[in-house]
């Protein structure tokens, strides 16, 4: 662990710098062309390319050196942001979208195969303690981005916001390249696609299904959070305007930072409760905090004064950060041969989610309230995983751990190991 604890502070710096580009970018993309139309192609173009680069990502972390393709993912984002950088003014906005496409896809393929390799790097009966640092760290690193953004296009300007991104992911791929660290089980090749690999792939993409109906329910509700979740950070904005038209962005500021602080609760509880019961919370929980972590938004967005709200939002992001580490950890018990495919699948689905939910969200805003919208878009999340809950107690069987060699997404329960 003590290799991973300087993996985190690299991740956590690209993706403040992701998070610094997301914000800067768009900005700039309004102001280069000068059209609302370009900016909101620019953002379609973005998450198109995240959708897709999940399925392309799966291939290349289950064929190729993950360490290297994560250095090379933050060394391309480096790239094009000093390309545009250095480009002609005049050539800038048709960079853009090649800019979209590369930071699009190169975010969710580092997403993809630091994921795959959190056993490997950390031994499994670790998963849960890494996963919930890599929760934390993002999470700090995305109100660190989301806060500094205006203050540096404002202060410095453009050139320096995007040198910063660039620095930021030089930085990160340095650190990665530095560490120790094995990424790919002992027996897996690094390279090319033997015969086991290419049946592994065909398993998971044909049979998953029918043959882990359980495992593609929680893809299903991950990919409908994702329509939650892109439901109130459209609505936030108009929601904390009314709340104070003088000042629209204290609500903001006051949401995400208890969010953030949520996660990193979650983090630890869920470590300290893993380390004293060997156990790792399964299915069950994974849908009980999905439900909790919905209705802490809907509850967010219903007027109450400041403190309910801020204690809103604090549950929120507990559930949150609680249900991705949970969710992660099942995942990574899959084989290794398989585990990349299965988050590219994920990467897929909860950006398709997230993307289709941008769209419809910010139309129905036109029309209905944003309590209205989030609770629409997060009460479907609550009754997929009220249905799910439902199942899983419904069969009521005690599910034992899946041995070592039985192929990943299959139907089975979760590990129940010890933690370090």
């Amino acid at each position: 662990m003590r290799y991973f604890r300087l993996l985190v502070l690299g991740n956590g710096i690209s993706a403040y710098g992701s998070y610094l580009n997301m914000v800067a970018l768009n900005v700039f993309v309004y102001d280069a062309t000068g059209s609302a139309l370009a900016a909101g192609l620019f953002m379609a173009v973005r998450l198109a390319t995240n959708v897709v680069s999940g399925w392309v990502s799966g291939r290349l972390v289950s064929a190729h050196d993950r360490k290297r393709l994560m250095v090379g993912a933050d060394l391309c984002q480096a790239v094009a942001l000093l390309s545009l950088l250095l480009a002609p003014e005049g050539t800038r906005p048709g960079l853009l979208y090649v800019l979209a496409v590369v930071t699009g896809g190169c975010s969710t393929l580092s997403q993809v195969a630091l994921r795959s390799s959190i056993p490997e790097i950390v031994g499994a009966e670790h998963r849960v303690r890494a996963n919930g640092l890599l929760v934390t760290g993002r999470s700090l690193a995305m109100i660190a981005g989301f806060a500094s953004s205006g203050v540096v296009v404002a202060e410095l300007g453009y050139s320096a916001a995007f040198a910063l991104d660039a620095a930021t992911f030089l930085v990160s791929a340095t650190v990665l390249s530095l560490l120790p660290v094995r990424t790919r089980a002992a027996t897996a090749p690094a390279g090319g696609g033997s015969p086991k690999d290419s049946a592994a792939a065909r398993w998971t993409a044909r049979t998953l299904l029918a043959t882990a109906p359980l495992l593609m329910a929680m893809i299903a509700v991950r990919a409908v959070d994702g329509l939650g979740s892109s439901s109130h950070n459209v609505a936030l904005p108009l929601y904390s305007s009314s709340l104070d038209p003088d000042h629209p962005a204290t609500f903001i500021s006051q949401f995400w930072a208890t969010w953030a602080i949520g996660t990193i609760v979650a983090q630890q509880v869920i470590g300290r409760v893993t380390k004293k019961t060997g156990r790792t919370p399964g299915e069950r929980a994974f849908a009980l905090g999905a439900c909790v972590m919905s209705a802490g938004f809907i509850v967010v967005f219903c007027g109450l004064p400041t403190v309910p709200a801020v204690i809103a939002a604090l549950v929120a992001g507990a559930a949150d950060g609680f249900t991705e580490i949970v969710y992660v950890s099942r995942l990574q018990t899959a084989p290794d041969d398989q585990r990349g495919r299965l988050f590219g699948l994920t990467a897929s689905a909860e950006n398709t989610g997230f993307g289709l939910g941008m769209l419809v969200s910010g139309a129905l805003l036109e029309t209905f309230s944003p309590l209205q919208v989030v609770a629409a878009f997060h009460g479907l999340a609550i009754a997929l995983c009220a249905a799910l809950l439902l199942w899983l107690v419904g069969r009521g069987r005690a599910r034992p751990a899946p041995p070592a060699e039985e192929p990943a997404g299959r139907d089975t329960p979760t590990v129940t190991e010890g933690r370090g």
